[in-house]
């Protein structure tokens, strides 16, 4: 996913849509996401959550419609 612009737990998204999980931020070797949780409604304004089976801080792109 290189060339998107990356969000980090706790930011803000800056617009509405499909946002997908890229990594992690401190712990390269967690175990992946579930493909269900890997994926996040945002409305513009929310705030970016950790994953919600491991709870670690990630990085998250937009996806392309």
């Amino acid at each position: 996913m290189a060339n998107q612009e990356r969000f980090k737990t706790g930011e803000v998204a800056p617009e509405s849509g499909k946002y997908v999980f890229d990594s992690y931020m401190n712990d390269e070797d967690a175990e992946q996401p579930d493909s269900d949780e890997g994926e996040l409604d945002m409305d513009k304004g929310d705030q970016f959550p950790p994953t919600p089976s491991t709870n670690k801080a990630a990085y998250w792109v937009k996806q392309n419609s």
